[in-house]
């Protein structure tokens, strides 16, 4: 490849040409780099906006993906140190704003994009993650109403998870103490924005659950932008709300604000002073209900004792006198013991019928002749399986003599006592079959018939045995 240029360098290769002119070769790697260099110092930062296509996330933990419009397409890279700072998640398809450097990959030979900062087009970060993270939560389950436990009608004690300074927890306080003032409060201090807001939130429910004095709790704070109302759409707190075994009632921000708080918690007030009506009732109020049920209930009571006291003179007109009763009752048993004793004769008299006939079935089934008939045969077959069994036991005890005297001419130590013995290594109790597995100065350990010495080798004869006379030395 060829480029004409207006400059050379000293350590390039040059031609020379008919007319006097000098052409510079570039080789691949050196003609990449210098369109890298002009590339980056051309665009050392630029804003590009596109559609994400091809994304792909590898083990690295960098992003991988294209930037397309409807004419032209570019590879870009945004590594993982840059990554992990997004709000939100990135998605094929979506329309995108990011601020990077143009670079080249040398070993393609492609130009791509370096993000250093990416941002949804046209909508905010975090109000993309806002919806990605109430999309996914609510596949899960946490936002469903089965999972969100009643408030009680009238709470001993009320958790206050706020801000300790400021308007909306002393609004909170002036409501409820109005409504109710012989109601406990605890207050939770946390910071409600800012680093830390949501580590703060998270170990105050915690703690809540843990001391399990409360029963109900408010988490609250005033209204702001989705920037201060972060630490109430992560997915921290909305985790601690779902494990609460306390009802948690969400008041975060002005009516029209909604967060992903409001969504799992038992209940979502439009502000913290309804949040603190809706926790507690009037005590006003209850007391006239109060007054209205014990003046319905003594009305009922008057009006029962009224009815019951009809009804008793209505039973005392109809009551028979208890002689006349007493007399029908002695002739009905007496009915009853007549009827009985009939019964009784026919039953026994039916069963001394039924005695009969059995004593006579009996008489002709006697079964002492079936005995007499069988005990015969029962001693004959006794007497062969006395005999059958004498015969296998001298069998099976000449059997068990013959076993014995092969099991003594195979005992090893049997052996021993014709003059022989068995050779141990120390302290492995390896027995020695072959000089060449012990070695001299090794300590070993032979059994004889009698007794058992320790011994140590001094020297060795590799020689078979077979090849020494009888009687001579069978280890040097």
């Amino acid at each position: 490849m060829g480029i004409s240029r207006m400059h050379s360098k000293p350590d390039c290769e040059h031609q020379e040409t008919g007319e006097g002119f000098q052409h510079r070769i570039y080789s691949v790697s050196e003609l990449t780099r210098e369109i890298k260099a002009l590339l980056e110092e051309r665009y050392p930062f630029v804003w590009v906006a596109g559609e994400i296509s091809n994304f792909r996330m590898p083990g690295s933990g960098h992003f991988y993906f294209t930037l397309k419009d409807e004419a032209a397409q570019i590879n870009a890279v945004m590594f993982r140190g840059q990554n992990r700072n997004l709000a939100f998640s990135i998605e094929d398809g979506m329309q995108v704003l990011g601020l990077g450097r143009i670079s080249v990959y040398e070993p393609r030979g492609t130009y791509q994009i370096l993000l250093e900062y990416l941002e949804p087009k046209g909508v905010g970060a975090l109000q993309v993650a806002f919806e990605q993270l109430k999309e996914r939560l609510a596949k899960e389950g946490l936002f469903d109403e089965k999972h969100k436990a009643p408030l009680p009608f009238l709470p001993q004690k009320i958790a206050l998870i706020t801000s300790p300074t400021g308007a909306v927890v002393h609004d909170m306080l002036t409501i409820i103490l109005r409504r109710f003032p012989n109601v406990q409060i605890d207050i939770f201090p946390v910071k409600v924005q800012g680093d830390g807001a949501v580590s703060e939130i998270v170990s105050a429910i915690l703690l809540l659950n843990r001391l399990a004095g409360a029963d109900v709790a408010i988490l609250a704070r005033g209204g702001g932008s989705l920037e201060d109302l972060q630490a109430f759409n992560s997915e921290e707190v909305a985790r601690a709300i779902y494990r609460s075994s306390i009802p948690i009632v969400s008041a975060v921000g002005h009516e029209t604000d909604f967060t992903i708080a409001d969504f799992v918690a038992d209940l979502r007030a439009p502000t913290p002073s309804a949040a603190a009506e809706l926790v507690v009732p009037l005590k006003k109020d209850l007391t006239i209900r109060c007054r209205e049920l014990e003046s319905a209930l003594t009305g009922r009571f008057f009006a029962m004792m009224d009815r019951l006291r009809r009804s008793l003179d209505d039973l005392s007109r109809r009551l028979v006198h208890p002689g006349r009763k007493i007399q029908d009752q002695r002739l009905r048993i007496d009915d009853l013991t007549a009827r009985i004793t009939r019964w009784i004769s026919q039953e026994v008299s039916r069963k001394r019928d039924e005695i009969y006939r059995d004593n006579n079935r009996l008489y002709y089934l006697n079964p002492i002749s079936y005995i007499n008939k069988h005990k015969n045969i029962v001693e004959d077959y006794g007497n062969k399986l006395l005999l059958m069994i004498d015969i296998n036991i001298k069998s099976h005890r000449h059997w068990a003599r013959e076993a014995a005297a092969k099991l003594q001419a195979l005992n090893p130590y049997a052996v021993l006592h014709r003059g022989y013995s068995i050779t141990r290594t120390i302290p492995e109790g390896t027995v020695v079959r072959d000089a060449d597995s012990v070695h001299v100065g090794q300590k070993l350990h032979v059994l004889l018939s009698k007794g058992s010495l320790s011994i140590q080798i001094e020297k060795k004869n590799m020689k078979n045995i077979t090849e020494k006379p009888i009687g001579g030395n069978t280890m040097e």
